[in-house]
Parts: C-alpha cells; sequence; structure tokens
C-alpha cells in the first residue's frame, strides 16, 4: 500500500474544547467514525450545566414532529435543517437509552429521564464517552485557538490551555456554551475564540429569563402562581409574543414557563424598537372565555352576591392574594355594594380581566438566564457540517452560536444535533 494511500486512510485526532451537551455529543459521534478524541473541560467534572437544566430533571429534548420543533426554534432555524435531520430528537432517545437511561414524555412533548434526576442523563453519555475510548481532561482550561496558514487557507492545528501546555490535533470542535450560568463555566469564552479567528459574534442578550416589571402591584403579587393563562407582548401596534401557559409573580416581576418563553421575544426585537416605545405585556386571566362569555359570567356572579360589597364578591374569580390587586386597579370602591355596579363599571372590569396590562423594562441578568441569545454568526459557519468557513478544520456547535429556541427541551435539541453534526463531519485523515 502506498504511502499516500495510508495517509488518506488515517483516521484524525479530533479535539473536543467544553464537556456540555453538545461537546459529549461531539465527543461521541466523532468516536464513533474512529477518531481518536480528547475531550478538553475546564470544570472538576463533565455536564456542568445539563445537570442543573429543568430544576435538575434535564428536559432532554421534545418529542414533537420535526415541523414543531423549528416551529420553536426563535433565531436562525433554517440554519438547523441539516442538523435536525442528521440527528433528530428519536435518535437522540434511542442514544441515551440504549446507553442505560430510561426516558418519559410528558406534558407538552417534553422527555426526561424516568428516574427524575439529570445525573442519570450524564452519567449514560459518560459510558458513551468511555465506550468508544474518548481520552477525557478535566480541569483543563482552553485559552487560545492556534492556527496556520496553509495553501493559502487558514487552518487550526491546535490549542494552548491556561497552564501554556499545547494539544495538537488535525481538527477541533468548540462547544463551550453561552454566558448563562457562569458558574458553570459558561463565561463566553467561546465568543472570544471566535472572534480571535476572525469570525462575526452578533450582540449576546440574555434569553429564557424572568422580566422586570414597572408597576409596584407585582411586589404585592410575589410567590403567586397562575396557571392556564395568556400573554400578549407588544410595543406600539407590533405583537411581539403571544402564548398560553403558566406564570409566577416575584419580586421584581414575572417569571414562570411562559413568561421565560416571552423574554426571548423581547431580547430579539428590544434593539430593533423605534425610539422609547414602552413594552406592554397583557396578561389574560379568564382566557378560556370570550369577553361576551366573561361579561355573562360577571353577571350572574354579581347577581349572586348582589347585596355583598364588591371586595366581598371576588372569591369565585381570583386567587385571595389577587382580589385586592384586581379591586385597586378597577377603580371600583372597595365598599360598593354590588348591586350599584354600572354597566360600565363592569364592561371595564371585564376588559381589565381580560388584557391585565403590565409595562416590561427589561429583563434579569445572564446569571439567572437559561441560555444566550446572540452568538457566533451562522453566515461563518457551513450547516451542513458546522465547519467554520474561514478556518479549516475548526467546527462550533451548541450555543455557543447564534440559535436558540423556548423551553420545552428545544436548546438542548440543538445542542445534541449540531454537536452530532460537528463530530460526525469530520473527515478520515486531513
Amino acid at each position: 500500500m502506498s504511502i499516500r494511500r495510508q495517509k488518506r486512510m488515517r483516521m484524525s485526532n479530533v479535539i473536543v474544547v467544553g464537556g456540555g451537551a453538545a461537546g459529549m455529543m461531539a465527543a461521541i459521534a466523532a468516536a464513533k467514525c474512529g477518531h481518536k478524541v480528547s475531550l478538553l473541560e475546564k470544570n472538576e467534572k463533565l455536564g456542568k450545566k445539563l445537570f442543573i437544566t429543568g430544576k435538575g430533571r434535564c428536559n432532554v429534548t421534545n418529542a414533537a414532529d420535526m415541523d414543531v420543533l423549528f416551529q420553536n426554534v426563535c433565531t436562525n432555524e433554517k440554519f438547523l435543517y441539516s442538523a435536525f435531520y442528521s440527528f433528530d430528537n428519536t435518535q437522540v432517545c434511542d442514544l441515551i437509552e440504549q446507553a442505560g437511561c430510561p426516558l418519559k414524555t410528558e406534558r407538552g412533548d417534553r422527555v426526561f429521564p424516568v428516574s427524575d434526576h439529570s445525573s442519570d442523563v450524564i452519567a449514560a453519555l459518560q459510558r458513551e464517552l468511555r465506550k468508544y475510548q474518548v481520552d477525557i481532561h478535566l480541569h483543563t482550561e482552553v485559552k487560545k485557538i492556534l492556527t496556520k496558514e496553509s495553501d493559502g487557507n487558514t487552518c487550526f492545528y491546535g490549542v494552548e490551555c491556561a497552564d501554556h501546555k499545547k494539544f495538537t490535533a488535525d481538527d477541533c470542535i468548540i462547544c463551550t456554551g453561552g454566558c448563562s450560568y457562569a458558574g458553570t463555566g459558561s463565561n463566553g469564552d467561546g465568543y472570544r475564540f471566535a472572534e480571535e479567528t476572525g469570525h462575526k459574534v452578533t450582540e449576546r442578550r440574555p434569553a429564557l429569563v424572568p422580566l422586570e416589571i414597572r408597576e409596584n402591584w407585582c411586589k404585592d403579587l410575589m410567590g403567586l402562581s397562575l396557571k392556564n393563562v395568556e400573554v400578549r407582548m407588544q410595543c406600539e401596534k407590533k405583537i411581539w409574543y403571544e402564548g398560553f401557559g403558566e406564570m409566577l409573580f416575584t419580586h421584581f416581576g414575572i417569571s414562570g414557563p411562559l413568561i421565560l418563553s416571552a423574554s426571548s421575544f423581547y431580547s430579539k426585537n428590544i434593539s430593533k424598537r423605534k425610539g422609547d416605545d414602552e413594552v406592554k405585556l397583557f396578561l389574560d386571566l379568564k382566557p378560556a372565555l370570550t369577553p361576551e362569555q366573561l361579561d355573562k359570567r360577571l353577571l350572574r356572579d354579581f347577581e349572586e352576591a348582589k347585596n355583598k360589597q364588591f371586595k366581598n364578591a371576588l372569591d369565585h374569580l381570583f386567587p385571595t392574594k389577587l382580589i385586592p390587586v384586581m379591586i385597586e386597579l378597577s377603580g371600583i370602591s372597595p365598599e360598593k355594594k354590588v348591586n350599584e355596579i354600572s354597566r360600565e363599571e363592569r364592561k371595564a372590569f371585564g376588559m381589565l380581566i381580560k388584557t391585565l396590562p403590565m409595562t416590561v423594562t427589561g429583563t434579569r441578568s445572564f446569571a439567572e438566564a437559561i441560555i444566550t441569545q446572540g452568538g457566533i454568526s451562522v453566515k461563518d459557519i457551513n450547516p451542513s457540517t458546522m465547519e467554520s468557513k474561514l478556518v479549516k478544520h475548526l467546527y462550533f456547535a451548541g450555543e455557543v452560536l447564534d440559535l436558540d429556541a423556548m423551553t420545552g427541551g428545544f436548546n438542548l435539541q440543538i445542542a445534541w444535533s449540531t454537536g452530532h453534526l460537528a463530530g460526525d463531519s469530520i473527515k478520515v485523515g486531513c
């Protein structure tokens, strides 16, 4: 066999930087192809952020159809076509279950481990890493991506770590995550690596994050959780988001799954806002009822309580904590007899119930955000391989890219799919 033929058949040495969801999947996929893989992680263990996802249960993915997956991607969904179709939610579940972690599907097609322990998902992935002989280096912080010029192209050739130790390799996959949950190691290193190697990085904003509200009455409702409500977020006449679900009042404003989803659209649109137009969020407390049906309900309730004071007639409409706030906002005297409430007052009260207004002043910080919106521009990345268009043999996957999605397992699916595609795309030899 010729030397040339031998070189073509040689497996690549691959470095994966970052041992989160995307990094572990990238390492597994590359190792499955027969490459020699080194996984470099700055923390003392793998999957540190994965451990706390889904409140410690790990919402692995979403079992919905492919069109629903794309519908739940907020940014650059078309870029994910190859990634999603080459390694979809079914394949993710198959890999994790075959590695010894049974899964279950809950409301909203959200997939969790049967045990409800995220550690079992991480353990399953670690078994796969060991199975395919991935060389894991913990406490190994990469500080610089090393490149060289070859035949008129910029090519990757190695990394330099914080202790000045260098690792050389044929290919590298950057899976360092975003800026959210900095305590897990996500401090934005990947963006710096990208910029230092000539890539554009878009503005980063907290996403899937609680919202801050101007109105002081929100503080009075701190701890109150509302289920099966609707919200509409808009700026002037343009609607930014509409959704249905569960929310929570806090000392600074609002949170909960519904609000976290809304926040992604707030972050996406706020930079495009013209002037200082206020962002309003309207809460529908009775979405199952049309305005006409609600008015009939109010008429019936008011008839039954016609001799009571207004403040004592709302027990069947709202949680106890919400009643004083609704009375205050209605402008109706709490001592007023129900049978003295005018038709106009009742109609206005019904409108308040259907469109309870709040003013959004901003989001909480990255410290409270589940994901980062913005990142490495996908225009610099080949969507069919996750390889950089600017630096040969350098790949990017996961949250470090300008990709984000709604809650419900969709962001982890992005990590799995892009990580797997990157690892699977590395060619034999170089």
